[in-house]
């Protein structure tokens, strides 16, 4: 199973979800990763390309398998921060 993902990277549960109002709001998901995210990924939307399950840390590799495609969410806490995923493509 591969999957497409894009995420934003914050240092606090309170930032995450506070991101998450924005982009439930309208406000431009890549918009946000580029301001806020601290993963270099941030500078390309939270574009993490394609990837198979395994291939991240486990509460993430969780959610992006079993979320819903287009929806945003989180916060997911792992190791390295609060994170906002969207799973943009799923295949088997």
């Amino acid at each position: 199973m591969l999957a497409t993902a894009r995420h934003i990277l914050v240092s606090t549960e309170a930032q995450a979800q506070s991101l998450k109002t924005e982009i439930e709001s309208g406000t431009d998901f890549a918009e946000l990763a580029k301001q806020h995210s601290s993963c270099p990924s941030g500078a390309a939307g939270g574009d993490l390309g394609q990837f198979g399950r395994g291939m991240m840390v486990p509460e993430f590799d969780a959610v992006v398998f079993s979320a819903p495609v287009n929806t945003v969410q989180g916060p997911v806490k792992t190791q390295f921060g609060y994170h906002l995923l969207e799973v943009t493509s799923r295949s088997e």
